[in-house]
């Protein structure tokens, strides 16, 4: 038979559908039935049964409630969702069973709690809604537009991102083909998907968790109304939505309606949607972020090491999100790059300043997320405590921020609303050590309410006497070691050993008897029982009226400090890169409207951080219509060609973000896109070997990029046979040179691309010097005008442990390729190796070629003879001529 408190679990697990139900028992969250077997082996707990005695009885297992965060992050990082059914009633004031409720759904995209969530990286909440229509292009399209998948860019995708716990909302409309490569710059916690639509399937390869979901969350109508109803307009025309926008309309509203359905506490400090346009940022793709190592290194998937961490001189944690977010989307409007500048200028000059902030800074609190928690209905004494501890740090900046000149550093002076009267009523209403849960009390200070004060003085005067009662009884009794306790079903007592019970007086009434004493009470003690725990109630019950009063208050100024966390996380960012810059000498670089790249003894900005000072060997880089676009950069393995090219894309990147570069001069032209293809990889989960991917990626870039794209290549070719490679490589050159225009650098060993500069105009060789002496290689990682000859690739490998014997048997190969051995039938030949005492083993064997075959003058001559007029002696003649030819002539060319 169900019992009532089981059938109230039913219903709350009904409710929250697939996600693992915690219901809240008194001081343990439970899990029944299938929910707790998943529990037990994910959690680590032990599975017990609910009416062991029976032999069916409900799987059961349970943990603690102080270990709620803990339990949480492990079942969040397995994958699943939790909610959280708290009880919502005092079980003192219920009658019969306490009334529970789902007061929040847990999932990767919905975290607000600091302990589960990294402060350093948004936590952002995707929903992505392909339209139904199929949208195909017109007669006249131009190939540039087609996507890998051979659809047209025509064909959209609505993707809408939002952070719980900062109130951040934005969507926007992408082709299909740019999807992976959103996701990846938006880097999602969960991403949601529709759930009847097969075309557009959950990628489970990827590293965030995916939710299907109902066909009507993402309904035009239904988004539109929802969206409309939160943010109060009659329409998304002043977010700058039109119905061209109406895809990333139906993912925000996906998303809006997910937030609403897990969080009952509230959304209000979702204010607005921002509309996001692709032509407004630098477009990278998932695989040029990975090659660039702009958030993560490609070997230990680690932030240090990567670009952000060296960049990542903020003090706040609202700073680093922010920067995170300026890295991932580079701006390509000239003015507004230009008023970052301005403002990383500014304060690099101004160092007393950008002391002064960075030194307030290290005083505030994540005030972002403490927002989101307050609009959730999930905040405590603590979080209001440090709201205003954080609005106390301001005011004195906010004055000397009134002395700036660049408009970027006025705006976020503006924005940074101090709510003096908030501040002083949260300084004077709160203790100075708060805690986490207002039902732990005791966080409201002395003098703030008369009332509350009146209820304190009342309960500790109840208790003194109680105190004196029992000094009172010890001495009328005689009894030394009478005392007073107390429990939840007797209330107060007197408790007496049974060495003294004979001694206890009439007076005594005995309510309980334990193994070693005896329990008593008196109608004196319970008379003042019931004015202490009144007076405790009513202190209690005020005390939480308080801390409504306080949260409402901050609650009312929620817009205000929403822009006042933007703020702080705006100057933390700026004076982060001027730190950054005053510290390690970086400048500022001149944005101009060509497609110029001119960069003065530039410096890779990890390498140059990572290594001791001026260790870098800096180098210079000029590109333009009149200096050439595209660079072929030759030289040996190891020596700097690839950390050359990828230098050259970082530096034009910071420059969009609106950094300073670590350089000593830089000039660089406004970029639309940034490709890097570099490395090898394969992706066997997609059925795509190293090669595959190596020309998907080439043929991204050479279908989409631009004459203002910056395109960094390395080793293009390498992953099939010499022919195959060279013969790709050198017409993938001549694409960008002839069809594209933008600036490039191609790193690469086939040294017959050098050829390209005599015959294209735009083309310049350059290669990394080296010197050699008696065997030896040093590696100057200058890089020069010029091709190179050499790989080194046996020296490298030396280096690197190869065997002495392999090494040397390498260079004699390598020694005979060289000198293009042929056989009489024009194969080449490769000698056996060197016995012990240095003649050749197996009398010169024929090897099998290592190239294909190549045609022969010989064998052009023979195919040109007229047989029908040659005379027999002609024919001796001929023949005797092409002998003399086959063995004469030097070897042919390759």
């Amino acid at each position: 038979m169900t019992t009532p408190m089981m059938r109230q679990y039913h219903e709350a697990k009904q409710a929250c559908g697939d996600a693992l139900l915690l219901f809240r028992m008194g001081d343990f969250y439970e899990l029944f039935h299938e929910d707790a077997k998943i529990a037990a082996k994910v959690l680590g707990l032990t599975l017990t049964s609910r009416d062991r005695e029976k032999e069916n009885g409900v799987p059961m297992a349970g943990f603690p409630h102080h270990q709620l965060d803990a339990y949480l992050r492990k079942l969040i990082r397995a994958g699943y969702r939790a909610a959280v059914c708290e009880q919502v009633e005092d079980p003192k004031q219920a009658k019969g069973l306490v009334r529970r409720e789902v007061t929040r759904v847990v999932s990767a995209g919905t975290l607000t709690d600091d302990q589960l969530l990294d402060p350093r990286e948004a936590n952002y909440l995707v929903a992505v809604y392909r339209s139904q229509a199929k949208r195909s292009s017109s007669k006249g399209a131009s190939s540039k537009g087609v996507g890998n998948d051979g659809e047209s860019e025509l064909e959209q995708v609505g993707v809408a991102w939002a952070e719980l716990s900062s109130g951040r909302f934005e969507a926007g409309v992408f082709p299909l083909a740019r999807l992976d490569d959103e996701l990846e710059r938006i880097g999602p916690a969960e991403v949601l998907y529709r759930e009847d639509d097969p075309r557009l399937s959950p990628d489970t390869t990827r590293g965030w968790q995916n939710t299907l979901r109902p066909a009507w969350t993402f309904a035009a109508e239904e988004a539109t109304r929802t969206l409309t109803k939160q943010f109060g307009v009659a329409n998304l025309e002043g977010y700058g939505f039109g119905d061209e926008h109406e895809p990333a309309i139906q993912a925000a509203g996906a998303v809006l309606a997910y937030l609403r359905e897990t969080q009952p506490g509230g959304l209000d400090h979702f204010t607005a949607l921002l509309a996001h346009h692709r032509s407004a940022v630098v477009e990278i793709d998932a695989a040029t972020r990975r090659s660039l190592e702009l958030s993560r290194t490609i070997r230990s998937g680690a932030r240090d090491g990567s670009l952000l961490a060296v960049l990542d001189q903020t003090v706040t944690a609202m700073g680093s999100r922010l920067l995170g977010g300026w890295l991932s989307a580079p701006l390509t409007d000239a003015e507004a790059i230009a008023a970052r500048h301005d403002a990383v200028g500014e304060l690099v000059k101004a160092a007393e300043l950008r002391e002064e902030i960075r030194k307030t800074f290290a005083g505030v609190f994540d005030l972002s997320r403490l927002l989101g928690r307050v609009a959730t209905g999930r905040t405590g004494p603590r979080d209001l405590q440090q709201v205003g501890r954080t609005l106390a740090m301001l005011p004195r900046l906010k004055e000397r921020l009134g002395e700036c000149q660049s408009p970027f550093l006025k705006a976020l002076e503006g924005d940074l609303h101090v709510c003096p009267e908030l501040q002083s009523r949260l300084e004077e209403g709160l203790v100075d050590e708060c805690p986490l849960a207002a039902s732990d009390g005791g966080f409201i200070r002395p003098g703030f309410d008369e009332s509350l004060d009146a209820l304190r003085e009342l309960a500790a005067g109840g208790k003194q006497w109680i105190a004196a009662y029992q000094a009172k009884q010890i001495e009328e009794t005689q009894i030394p070691n009478i005392k007073v306790g107390f429990n939840k079903v007797f209330g107060y007592y007197l408790e007496v050993t049974n060495a003294h019970k004979d001694k206890v007086p009439a007076s005594f009434i005995r309510k309980q008897t334990l193994k070693n004493c005896e329990r008593y009470i008196t109608p004196e003690l319970k008379e003042y029982e019931e004015k202490v725990l009144a007076a405790d109630d009513e202190a209690s019950s005020r005390e939480l009226e308080l801390f409504q009063a306080l949260r409402d208050d901050v609650h009312r100024h929620l817009q205000q400090l929403q822009l006042t966390a933007g703020a702080i996380a705006g100057l933390d960012v700026v004076a982060g890169l001027a730190e950054l810059a005053a510290r390690r000498g970086w400048v500022r670089p001149e944005m101009s409207d060509s497609v110029v790249l001119d960069i003065e003894e530039g410096r890779h900005p990890v390498l140059d951080a990572m290594l001791p000072q001026g260790e870098f060997v800096p180098n210079d880089c000029q590109a333009s219509a009149e200096d050439g676009m595209l660079m072929i950069i030759t030289g040996p393995n190891m020596a700097g060609k690839s950390t050359y090219i990828r230098q050259v894309a970082l530096l034009t990147l910071l420059a969009h973000v609106g950094a300073f570069v670590p350089a000593k001069r830089a000039t660089i032209g406004l970029t639309d896109r940034i490709f890097a293809r570099v490395g090898a990889s394969d992706e066997l989960a997609r059925g795509q070997s190293t090669f595959m991917v190596e020309m998907v990626e080439t043929a991204r870039i050479l279908n989409t990029a631009t004459a203002r794209s910056l395109v960094i290549l390395d080793e293009i070719g390498r992953g099939t046979s010499t022919y195959d490679g060279l013969s790709l490589a050198w017409a993938i050159t001549e694409h960008l040179h002839e069809r594209i225009g933008c600036r490039t650098l191609f790193a690469t060993h086939y040294h017959e691309l050098t050829q390209l500069s005599d015959t294209l105009p735009r083309v310049v060789n350059l290669n990394v010097a080296v010197r050699e002496w008696d065997d030896h290689v040093v590696f100057l990682h200058r890089i020069i005008r010029g091709s190179a000859d050499k790989s080194y690739g046996i020296h490298v490998a030396r280096l690197a442990g190869i065997p002495s014997s392999v090494n040397e048997r390498a260079k004699d190969i390598l020694a005979q390729l060289e000198e293009d051995h042929r056989d009489q039938f024009d194969r080449p030949t490769i000698a056996p190796p060197k016995t012990n005492t240095g003649a050749r083993s197996g009398g010169g064997a024929l090897q099998m070629t290592l190239f294909g075959y190549c045609d022969h003058p010989v064998l052009d001559d023979l195919k040109n003879l007229d047989l029908d007029s040659l005379t027999p002696l002609d024919a001796l003649r001929t023949l005797e001529a092409m002998k003399k030819k086959l063995y004469d002539a030097p070897a042919v060319s390759r």
